[in-house]
């Protein structure tokens, strides 16, 4: 998303800072499954609803293009920890953009 001047560098490191939590959130508590894993990106997700109005307020917002590279970053992660079973769609269930 960096290199779409579409999306504000500033906005998009809160995104960034958001996985960099989830990736600390999932080394600290090692969810055994993929439901903990689940609860995880719920909450990591929700951060990203609230992203929305940064971006809104930045003049873009979170459309196609950047909902198709956060899911496929929350999926990144997920398989970085050894959930490349996990689902995409659920991983990011709680989103509203």
């Amino acid at each position: 998303m960096y290199e779409d001047q579409y999306f504000p560098d500033h906005v998009v490191d809160k995104g960034k800072a958001i996985l960099l939590r989830l990736c600390g959130r999932i080394e600290a508590e090692r969810p055994s499954d993929l439901a903990a894993l689940y609860v995880l990106t719920k909450a990591a997700t929700e951060e990203f609803n609230a992203l929305e109005a940064d971006f809104e307020a930045a003049g873009s917002e979170i459309e196609t293009v950047a909902r198709e590279v956060i899911a496929e970053d929350f999926w990144f992660v997920a398989s970085a920890y050894g959930f490349a079973e996990a689902d995409a769609e659920r991983l990011i269930a709680a989103r509203y953009w």
